[in-house]
């Protein structure tokens, strides 16, 4: 199967806390860690370790970030042909607090994930779609537009998603305060509603139509988890599963996920994926 990724990529900065800091206030790091991450990018490398033939729409700077951010995607088999080096902006970054409860706070600067070029060739071949909102509304629309396969879009962060994008994406998915914060989502040809631990839910015309909870796990880590169970929501659809085993499959990917540090780091292989449902 082949699935194109339009999304973001960044360069993590991580610091780990006892607690996350409020207003004003500053906290000792009792680490400092970088990973490659951006959601684009998190996805794109989970459906690679999924077993799916995956390639990147997306921009970088021309810094050596750049190749720190693209490291593990390279080393993955990821095809980054259609990731474009921008000259004039940086590469993007997210900075990162993940306190002891695995709780994180994110602040991205996109830099270059402002800037990608979707062309129709891009995507048109491809079996599944994926694409984020860390990137403009113009390249989500454009990839949505030409895809001839499954259109899966995770809508976050949180903005409205024009009308027309969304009768055409087969799935969309938000956590339950995106789901709670845009409107128009049913739209879509399904609505998949993560609950963080208490698991997740498709909705298809507003009705829920399958519920899985997650395998028990220690929570290391939350940064990434949403991003690789779209990934495996996306290849289980595409590998035949019905809503529910699907469903199943994405809990278990992202139970996985937060139970070890780093976004792309954590994200887990097929083998260790099947080894835990």
């Amino acid at each position: 199967m082949k699935v194109v990724v339009v999304g973001s990529v960044n360069l993590d900065i991580v610091a780990r806390v006892h607690r996350l800091p409020g207003p004003g206030e500053t906290l000792a790091a009792s680490a400092l860690a970088r990973h490659p991450g951006g959601k684009g990018a998190n996805q794109a490398l989970a459906a690679r370790r999924l077993g799916a033939d995956v390639a990147l729409v997306g921009a970088v700077g021309r810094d050596p970030a750049a190749d720190e951010a693209l490291a593990l995607l390279a080393d993955g088999g990821v095809d980054l042909t259609a990731v474009r080096r921008v000259p004039d902006l940086p590469t993007g970054h997210a900075l990162i607090t993940v306190d002891d409860e695995g709780e994180t706070t994110i602040v991205v600067a996109a830099g270059a994930n402002a800037d990608p070029v979707v062309e129709p060739a891009h995507v048109r071949d491809a079996d599944a779609v994926l694409s984020v909102l860390e990137v403009p509304d113009e390249a989500v629309a454009a990839a949505v537009a030409a895809a001839t396969g499954l259109v899966v879009l995770n809508a976050a962060p949180a903005r409205p998603v024009a009308p027309e994008v969304l009768r055409r994406v087969d799935v969309v998915v938000v956590n339950s305060a995106e789901y709670a914060e845009l409107d128009g989502l049913d739209a879509a040809g399904a609505v998949v509603i993560t609950h963080g631990g208490d698991g997740a839910e498709i909705r298809r015309a507003g009705v829920v139509v399958a519920t899985a909870t997650p395998p028990p796990t220690t929570v290391v880590d939350g940064t990434g988890a949403g991003d690789c169970f779209t990934a495996a929501l996306t290849v289980a659809l595409l590998s035949g599963r019905s809503d529910a085993e699907a469903l199943r499959y994405a809990c278990a990917a992202g139970a996985l996920a937060v139970s070890r540090a780093g976004a792309q780091p954590s994200l887990p292989t097929a083998a260790e994926l099947e080894a835990v449902r």
